[in-house]
């Protein structure tokens, strides 16, 4: 069977004048329009393709690239509105559909909302619900403390960011551990550093640990190559000023170049440190 809003492997059975038909192994067809197909594709071949619905809610394959796919999470833009919803670019020809009973606010062009790809099941149709947390899960998590994970910025709250973990779970990171600019839409590599009780996650944007040092250390080093071996920095500098330069607290930048001095990579002076040559 074909996998609406998924990549598929399928098999180019034959060439018209509309473009290549494919099929998958159970034999059910779908077209790959003319202007995607490219010379090298041959009777025969296997091509992975992304399978959706066209205008007349037919089957189509695409080489395009998607926002999101399936089961997935993304921050799109707001095309176009009508009387029964609202329409989303999400990098394909047909845009994306949002109802309003799947919208939380009344979407308005121009706007950017984090939005769920699902299939209706009743329609067989490929809907975006700005509803997202009610496709996410932290019952039975499937990461433990200190694994590495993909972040999806979803919204600002008053403790800091609630972040889509894996496309499964959500977490929080703390306003006061942030270092750097980030906003809503976002996707970025996290750490989990805490599972507090009922499952709930808190995310750092850093590793944890000795590692996180170690990770540090390396950003002030490659700072201080780039600005020819000396840094205008101390333990006495604002913490604004090593935040704004280097995106890391206080206490990590004095933990960081404690240990370059250690080894004898640095030196420190009255109003800065200097790269050992």
């Amino acid at each position: 069977m074909l996998f609406l809003g998924k990549y598929n492997d399928l098999t180019i059975e034959r060439s018209t004048s509309v473009g290549l038909y494919l099929s998958e192994p159970e034999g059910e067809e779908v077209l790959l329009p003319k202007k995607y197909v490219t010379p090298d594709m041959q009777v025969g071949n296997v091509i992975r393709v992304f399978v959706y619905k066209d205008s007349e809610d037919r089957p189509i394959a695409t080489t395009e690239t998607p926002a999101l796919m399936r089961n997935e999470f993304g921050y799109l833009k707001v095309k176009d509105v009508n009387n029964f919803g609202a329409f989303l670019d999400w990098g394909l020809e047909k845009d994306l559909f949002v109802p309003f009973n799947e919208q939380v606010d009344k979407m308005q062009v121009g706007e950017k909302h984090i939005v769920f790809l699902f299939l209706d099941r009743r329609t067989d149709r490929l809907l975006a619900t700005a509803k997202w947390r009610q496709n996410i899960s932290n019952e039975r998590l499937l990461v433990k403390e200190g694994d590495e994970v993909d972040l999806l910025i979803a919204e600002r709250t008053d403790l800091g960011y609630n972040a889509i973990i894996n496309n499964y779970h959500v977490g929080l990171i703390y306003r006061n551990e942030v270092f750097r600019t980030i906003s809503v839409g976002d996707r970025l590599k996290g750490y989990v550093k805490l599972i507090r009780e009922g499952n709930k996650i808190d995310l750092s944007l850093e590793k944890t640990g000795y590692e996180r040092i170690e990770t540090q250390a390396q950003v002030v080093l490659d700072l201080l190559k780039k600005e020819g071996g000396y840094l205008p920095l101390t333990d006495k500098t604002n913490p604004e000023q090593i935040r704004n330069l280097l995106e890391m607290s206080k206490k990590d930048f004095k933990k960081a170049i404690g240990g370059l001095y250690k080894q004898g990579i640095i030196q420190l002076e009255e109003q800065g440190i200097r790269l050992v040559q």
